[in-house]
């Protein structure tokens, strides 16, 4: 069975971090582990407060997973402070796991930031050149690049100038414009482009840790970079387009429909 190890916050109301990023890898397959970077006490309407782990507790997590069960990819999401940031780059360095998926989480989905804003200019230098693909939004990729975006044209050059400074892959996701949700990604060579008809709901909560961890649980796979993309917006419009409507703001995604539908086998 292939690995795959999420870095980010926990979401104690089960629809985004660590607890989405669990839920995805079970649904494709592969043995999901994580490293815990904050604990969030969050649900669907607001975040109300998080609480950073130690950097060295971080990087103790990283040592217990990698010196026993090495990943085939890692998922890295929220990373709060310049000091978590520092140590999550440390425990990369030290042990080179091949196939980093980097969504750089800065808010929640009703708007309340998850990063220290002063914190940017460390994720750019020292944490995205760790990575094989980042994955932000618009609203990211426009604190990242530095500009603003508004048309397909203009996430295609925000992808070419992030490419550039950190050398990863890079994917915008389209989700924050109108129309159809097309995301755009460069490999450093070629553009792809992703589109699929927008889904009419408020219950989007957790969807850009599904998608990056979609993503890594397809690289573990064995899938090249744009295919592996294809599967995994694939199973997110899917999560999506039966996502639940559970709490009072932005309810989760469904991560588990198709086994829902398919059911578990009955035991004897």
């Amino acid at each position: 069975m292939k690995k795959v190890v999420s870095i980010a916050g926990s979401d104690c109301s089960g629809g985004a971090g660590i607890q989405a990023d669990l839920k995805t890898f079970a649904a494709h397959g592969v043995y999901g582990m994580s490293i815990v970077t904050s604990v969030v006490a969050e649900n669907t309407v607001r975040v109300i407060s998080y609480q950073d782990m130690t950097p060295t507790v971080i990087c103790q997590q990283a040592d217990a997973v990698f010196e026993d069960i090495f990943p085939e990819a890692v998922k890295i999401g929220m990373l709060s402070s310049r000091e978590t940031m520092q140590a999550v780059a440390t425990s990369l360095k030290k042990w080179q796991p091949q196939n980093v998926v980097l969504d750089p989480v800065m808010y929640a989905k009703n708007g309340d930031a998850l990063m220290d804003p002063t914190a940017i200019d460390t994720l750019i230098a020292e944490v995205l050149p760790l990575a094989d693909v980042i994955t932000p939004n618009i609203p990211e990729a426009e604190k990242i690049a530095n500009r603003t975006i508004t048309t397909l044209a203009e996430m295609e050059a925000a992808c070419r100038a992030i490419q550039q400074v950190c050398g990863a892959a890079v994917l915008i996701k389209g989700g924050h414009k109108t129309g159809a949700a097309t995301d755009v990604l460069f490999d450093g060579h070629d553009f792809y482009h992703y589109s699929v008809e927008r889904v009419d709901t408020k219950n989007t909560h957790g969807t850009g840790c599904t998608f990056s961890s979609a993503i890594a649980s397809e690289l573990a796979l064995g899938r090249a970079l744009p295919e592996a993309v294809a599967k995994a917006k694939d199973y997110i419009t899917m999560a999506i387009t039966h996502s639940l409507a559970l709490g009072k703001g932005h309810g989760p995604t469904n991560h588990f429909y198709q086994v829902y539908r398919q059911g578990l086998e009955e035991q004897a």
